[in-house]
């Protein structure tokens, strides 16, 4: 696609990476036709190619107005475009670069930014845990729609972190709203690990892996996530041997992996934070990549359990997250080796790439979209026979738990409860 940039563009990072994106382009179509919101919409502005338009029209100088805005605002960033882009396209790099230019340029309504910077600052802040905790107690008495939003508190088995030491070690990134959501996905990993003779430990500074501000089009607040996730993890990662030394960082929302994998693409023009940034991203695995590693030391535990849990197959319905299947392209590999251990795992049977609508804060912000793609990923997931639906990400399992009266937790967590029984 030839794209002429506008001189406010020209030459500037953000100007030469989106017409490099942008050339790539041929405008075939077949993007369309994974797109989620166009599926639903039917609006060429409201798919990747329509978009792209839009936004090669910015780039060039054309004037810019709030409905610029609505559309690339309505987009899931799912990425699911790229994985049917035959001409590798790198819609998720454009489309951020996209919203936050058109952000400089149209002023939102004044809800709508106080509705942003609730969510940017509130769900980052140390005070997301003691206000929903506020929220769990008061759940009863809240409207429905709220009450979708609030999970029920955890138990003790949450707050179960192993005590053993081991040689080989990882990072574990906790996350913002999970460890008050849903701690025991932190716990079950850890546990998990332990009982591979890994060893989990955890940067108390590590915070937000800078998603919520970036995809809120706070560029500066989301680099500046990122630099202290850096800041706090650097010594052990720098740790070349010895007791400190880290072999990975481990991500268990995929969301969060997503993010940090792209750390050197956000901070490759930062001299200070380029090559660390680059270390950091070649570091980071989500859980599933432990994996193949895991099932060998997995396996030996798990026949300590009866008989007849070993030769039973456990069956469970697997949403693979977007930020999974399309952003860090993994797929496979969760149903592959929880088949190994003994799980039965199945995908919908139809439209398994189409995303949740969770997407970050998405579905607070587009609750009507949000809520059609929920109700329509949970009936393709219907026809899987399974008490329990899993998923890799913590907004995901939230959002799919809000319409499913199935339980909904992460992979890790199931596996966690056979591991625990086998080693009672």
């Amino acid at each position: 696609m030839q794209t002429h940039l506008a001189p406010e563009f020209a030459g500037t990072p953000d100007g030469e990476a989106a017409e490099a994106i942008l050339r790539k382009c041929v405008h075939c179509g077949f993007c369309t036709a994974t797109c989620p919101t166009y599926q639903l919409l039917g609006d060429e502005l409201d798919g990747p190619r329509g978009r792209i338009y839009l936004m090669k029209q910015v780039l060039e100088g054309a004037p810019v107005t709030r409905a610029t805005q609505l559309h690339l605002d309505r987009c899931l960033t799912c990425r699911n475009c790229e994985s049917t882009c035959p001409s590798g396209v790198q819609y998720g790099q454009l489309v951020d670069i996209g919203r936050r230019l058109v952000e400089e340029k149209v002023e939102r309504p004044r809800g709508e930014r106080a509705l942003r910077w609730l969510l940017k600052e509130g769900l980052t802040s140390s005070a997301f845990a003691p206000a929903l905790q506020v929220g769990q107690a008061l759940r009863p008495l809240l409207p429905a729609s709220l009450k979708l939003k609030v999970p029920p508190r955890s138990g003790p088995e949450a707050h179960r972190w192993p005590t053993r030491e081991h040689p080989r070690k990882v990072l574990l990134l906790m996350g913002c709203v999970q460890p008050a959501m849903m701690p025991n996905i932190n716990s079950a990993t850890a546990r998990v690990l332990d009982a591979a003779g890994i060893q989990t430990v955890v940067a108390d500074e590590a915070g937000c892996c800078g998603a919520i501000r970036t995809h809120l089009n706070d560029h500066h607040g989301g680099l500046d996530d990122m630099r202290r996730n850096i800041d706090a993890w650097w010594p052990r990662v720098e740790a070349a041997t010895g007791a400190g030394q880290v072999e990975a960082i481990v991500m268990n929302a995929s969301g969060c992996g997503a993010t940090v994998k792209d750390y050197a693409l956000h901070l490759a023009h930062d001299p200070a934070y380029a090559e660390k940034a680059r270390r950091i991203a070649a570091m980071t695995r989500d859980i599933s990549e432990l994996l193949p590693d895991l099932v060998a030391p997995l396996k030996a535990v798990l026949r300590r359990r009866p008989k007849a849990d070993q030769t039973r197959r456990v069956p469970l319905a697997y949403h693979p997250p977007c930020t999974l299947q399309h952003a860090q392209k993994l797929r496979g590999g969760v149903e592959k080796h929880l088949g190994e251990l003994g799980f039965d795992v199945h995908t919908a049977p139809m439209d398994a790439h189409l995303c949740c609508g969770s997407a970050g804060t998405y579905s607070v912000l587009q609750p009507e979209l949000s809520l059609q793609l929920r109700d329509r990923k949970l009936k393709a997931l219907s026809p899987v026979q399974a008490e329990t639906i899993v998923s890799a990400n913590v907004g995901c399992i939230q959002h799919l738990q809000s319409g499913s009266e199935r339980p909904v937790k992460h992979w890790i967590e199931v596996l966690d409860e056979a591991v625990t029984a086998a080693l009672r």
